[in-house]
């Protein structure tokens, strides 16, 4: 399957020269997931592992908001109506997301504008990297709909994030984190203008998808797996890593390059 002509049904798509957006598009309830969407964008991220055009992915949302989560009347009030048995089907899908954006060699960076809250914050959350707004306002409220912090595994990812004290304030309380605090604790990479906040999230997805995937692809999965190591076999793990990079034509490249005096045009093997 190419990508790049992938048509999707719940929100846009968009691939070139490997670099994939996709843009939550219900504006006018500030981009709201569905049982659809999600299910689409699990099946997508899932679909991503054997992807070869497509090398970085871009998260965004139209109208100056991110995403506000579960749909309330589509989602939420359904969700009222399930038995155990559906419930659990239900947050098994959407920790399924997290673990397929997780998964996916590609990098995804978030650009995050306006309302980022529920689903929409974990979605940021899983990303590799997040640009945002001054106008951001990222909130984990499952608390204020009577439900655990502990959603899509934010207890798990979110501390590691911004430090376990940060984390709890946000999860307990399910309040606002502001742009400057995102920055200042480490949860936003970077503050963009409103109108230049695509435009560096491409250039930082493009410069992604014009280096070393392999490597990067490498570094992800290194990132998630030594979450569970001791020291000793992290180092281990990431001397294996290296010298399998270490047989890339990319690493070649990398050297011939270095001794030509020139910049490396990396191929991703």
């Amino acid at each position: 399957m190419k990508f790049q002509d992938y048509s999707a049904q719940h929100f846009n798509w968009q691939c070139e020269n490997k670099v994939a957006l996709i843009t939550l598009n219900r504006p006018e309830r500030k981009n709201p997931l569905t049982f659809d969407s999600y299910a689409e964008l699990r099946d997508l991220f899932r679909n991503l592992v054997y992807a070869e055009d497509v090398n970085a992915v871009i998260f965004s949302g139209e109208g100056g908001n991110f995403c506000s989560g579960g749909d309330v009347h589509e989602i939420i009030g359904a969700l009222t109506k399930k038995d155990m048995k559906g419930l659990l089907e239900f947050t098994r899908m959407t920790g399924d997301l997290v673990k397929a954006m997780i998964n996916a060699p590609q990098v995804v960076i978030s650009a995050i504008d306006g309302v980022c809250v529920g689903a929409g914050a974990i979605i940021a959350m899983a990303s590799d990297m997040r640009y945002a707004t001054e106008n951001a306002k990222t909130a984990f409220l499952f608390t204020r709909v009577g439900l655990a912090g502990c959603d899509m595994g934010a207890c798990a990812i979110l501390p590691r994030i911004i430090g376990q004290g940060r984390a709890a304030d946000l999860l307990f309380t399910g309040r606002s984190m502001s742009a400057d605090e995102g920055l200042k604790w480490g949860f936003y990479n970077k503050l963009c203008a409103v109108d230049d906040l695509l435009k560096e999230a491409m250039e930082c997805a493009n410069r992604l998808a014009t280096g070393p995937t392999f490597a990067h692809s490498m570094t992800k999965t290194m990132l998630r797996q030594e979450w569970d190591m001791s020291i000793e076999q992290a180092i281990e793990s990431e001397a294996q890593a290296q010298a399998i990079c270490m047989q890339t034509e990319d690493f070649k490249l990398a050297y011939q390059a270095f001794v030509s005096k020139e910049k490396p045009k990396f191929k991703g093997d």
